[in-house]
């Protein structure tokens, strides 16, 4: 790019609030950089927009009521239970 769209000054105003130290030559290699970056954001905007509705289907299967454990047959083999809860150490 011949004429930069990005100028060393704005690189430094940023890197100013970032509280960030670039010296000289890293403010241009960053204002060409960011200029890069700006090009690339540029060609993607002239991709053409794809105008489709996804087709939606439901992925998830009816819930179905089964028998299970009772309080007392879950809490069985556990090491430590109390008031009808698994009990576990202290975290702090």
């Amino acid at each position: 790019m011949s004429e930069s769209a990005v100028d060393p000054e704005e690189v430094a105003h940023v890197a100013d609030l970032a509280r960030v130290d670039l010296a000289d030559d890293e403010l241009e290699a960053f204002a060409e950089q960011f200029a890069d970056i700006l090009a690339y954001f540029e060609t993607l905007d002239e991709v053409p927009e794809v105008e489709s509705e996804p087709d939606l289907t439901n992925v998830m299967r009816a819930d179905e009521v089964e028998a299970s454990l009772s309080q007392a047959e879950a809490l069985e083999n556990a090491p430590d239970a109390e008031d009808g809860f698994f009990k576990g150490p202290r975290v702090s």
